[in-house]
C-alpha cells in the first residue's frame, strides 16, 4: 500500500511541475517577443483552437409550403409532375414541399413531368364496355415524359411552389405571395396556349 500512495503523489507533482513549465515557457515567449509578434501569435492561436467558427456557415432555414401546378397548354393534361422528388397535382396544391427562407443565386431544382397530348378525349368507351381497358393502353401509350432543371426566380418571403407548364417544354417556377389570377403575379403567360409548329431552341 505505501508503494500506491506514493505513486500517487509522484502522479500529482508531475502534473504540477508541468504545468509550471508550461508557463514559464509562456512568459518568457511573451517577454521576448514585440506587441505586434504577441498579438499576430494570439490570433493564430485562436484562429486554430476555437475562432474558425468565424468562417462557420450557418445552417439554411427551411419553410414548409404548397406544391401546386398549373398548365398552359391547349387540349393537354399533365397527369403528375415532381419538384425534387415531391409529387404535385393540379392547382388545388399538394403539402407539402420545404423552401429555404432565404434565396441565394443560383437555386434550381430538378422538375419531372407527365403530358397527355389528348387530355380530354370524346370517344372514351364506358368504363364496363369491353373495350375499355385496350382504348386506354392504347391512349396511354402516347403519354410523354420530360425533366428539366429550371432555375429559382429570386424572391423576399416565399410562399407556395407554384410550378407553371408551358409549350415547347418550358417550365416557369414562381415562389411569390401573389395570386396567379393577380396583375403583380410574374408569371404572365395566359391558359390555353397552343403549341407552336416548331418550338425554338
Amino acid at each position: 500500500m505505501p508503494g500506491a500512495m506514493a505513486s500517487g503523489v509522484s502522479g500529482k507533482r508531475t502534473i504540477t511541475d508541468g504545468g509550471a513549465c508550461g508557463m514559464s515557457k509562456i512568459i518568457k515567449w511573451f517577454q521576448q517577443t514585440t506587441r505586434r509578434q504577441r498579438v499576430i501569435g494570439v490570433v493564430i492561436i485562436g484562429m486554430l483552437s476555437g475562432g474558425a467558427w468565424l468562417l462557420h456557415t450557418p445552417d439554411p432555414v427551411f419553410l414548409a409550403g404548397n406544391l401546386s401546378g398549373y398548365n398552359h397548354m391547349k387540349g393537354t393534361a399533365v397527369n403528375w409532375f415532381e419538384v425534387n422528388g415531391n409529387r404535385g397535382q393540379g392547382a388545388g396544391g399538394t403539402c407539402c414541399i420545404m423552401v429555404p427562407e432565404k434565396w441565394q443565386p443560383g437555386m434550381e431544382v430538378l422538375v419531372e413531368w407527365e403530358v397527355d397530348p389528348d387530355g380530354y378525349p370524346i370517344d372514351v368507351p364506358e368504363f364496363n364496355d369491353p373495350n375499355y381497358k385496350e382504348y386506354m393502353r392504347q391512349h396511354k401509350a402516347n403519354y410523354k415524359r420530360y425533366k428539366k432543371i429550371v432555375p429559382i426566380p429570386e424572391y423576399d418571403d416565399p410562399c407556395d411552389v407554384q410550378v407553371h407548364f408551358l409549350p415547347c417544354q418550358e417550365v416557369k417556377i414562381s415562389l411569390s405571395c401573389w395570386s396567379p389570377w393577380d396583375p403583380n403575379y410574374p408569371v404572365k403567360e395566359p391558359l390555353q396556349m397552343e403549341e407552336p409548329a416548331v418550338c425554338p431552341k
